[in-house]
């Protein structure tokens, strides 16, 4: 879905670009542009914050929590001109009435950044040998050294990551995190703590109350309902398999979903899981996580007609599915 809002506040443009961010081919601002880009007043949250109220007017009360799931915010600049109304550049059309005598577009705030396309060459920073990755990938990994690298701002950042083991060939490995962190209204610490919130059918056992408990989310965009099913299943099973930390063999399927956005989804995973809902979900608001560390796991699948399985996990995913949702 992608939806659109006036970042500058003014009545005498659009509030929405309807369906033009998704119709016409956009490109990068330049800084040679013969333009005058006006300057947002809008923050980015309360932005988001407009879209969340869009979506909760229509969601029956009470809402316990929300989050968006693999959001992306750009910054757009649609071409205007005035002529004594505010006219579409690129539809020839008004969009203001007629303008006060007094309306003058230069005493509105510009933003002349010195936009520019950086390039990093893809080049490993420990052996300098030649990094893989996806286009869309966020992490490249270095197959000379087994390691794993995070594109930023500022060049590349190593990531620990690991891999779960598989005697089967022909596996396509998907990533995801294993997230540590300190829940605060709510006793949820340790592999005990788990099995009690959850309700699991299972006698807690002589040391679990110091066994340490991950929390489990895709490392990849896909369907809000995949992506709460696959990290439901996985936290509830804490995989118990040494992590191997090499890069598996076999097909590695890229990394789209910030870790950061994974954290965001740690409520909404907690509450898909804790028991018994009717006394759990209304602490919600009162539940807050601090993330201590995080791995990047591959976990291996194997091609089944259609479909990705792993069926140690009870895990499946069509592969169209999958593929369509590197475009979410």
């Amino acid at each position: 879905m992608d939806i659109s809002h006036q970042g500058i506040l003014s009545s005498y443009f659009p509030v929405s670009l309807g369906l033009r961010s998704q119709t016409l081919k956009l490109r990068f601002a330049s800084q040679e542009d013969r333009a005058r880009f006006l300057k947002p007043s809008l923050p980015y949250h309360e932005a988001l914050h407009l879209v969340e109220k869009r979506f909760s007017s229509s969601l029956p009360e009470p809402v316990f929590a929300r989050n968006f799931l693999g959001e992306t915010m750009s910054l757009i600049f649609s071409p205007f001109y005035v002529d004594g109304r505010i006219y579409d550049a690129i539809l020839k059309r008004p969009v203001s009435p007629v303008l006060p005598q007094d309306f003058d577009i230069e005493n509105m705030p510009s933003d002349r950044t010195k936009w520019k396309i950086k390039f990093v060459p893809a080049l490993c920073p420990n052996c300098g040998w030649d990094l893989e990755g996806a286009r869309d990938s966020l992490a490249l990994n270095c197959k000379n050294c087994d390691s794993v690298w995070l594109a930023g701002k500022k060049g590349f950042t190593r990531m620990k990551f690991g891999s779960l083991p598989l005697s089967a060939n022909n596996a396509t490995y998907l990533p995801f995190y294993r997230i540590r962190t300190q829940v605060t209204g709510m006793d949820i610490d340790s592999y005990a703590d788990l099995i009690r919130v959850s309700n699991l059918p299972k006698v807690i056992q002589e040391g679990w109350e110091k066994e340490p408990f991950w929390f489990w989310s895709p490392a990849f965009k896909i369907r809000p309902q995949d992506m709460l099913r696959f990290s439901r299943n996985l936290t509830l099973f804490q995989p118990r398999d040494e992590v191997i930390p090499e890069l598996p063999e076999g097909e590695i399927y890229p990394v789209t979903l910030p870790v950061r956005e994974a954290v965001d989804n740690l409520k909404i995973i907690l509450a898909s899981f804790m028991k018994p809902q009717k006394v759990l979900l209304p602490r919600l608001p009162e539940i807050d996580f601090k993330p201590r560390s995080f791995l990047l796991v591959y976990i291996p699948f194997q091609g089944r007609g259609s479909e990705l399985t792993q069926p140690s996990f009870q895990l499946r995913v069509n592969k169209n599915l999958l593929s369509f949702a590197r475009y979410l």
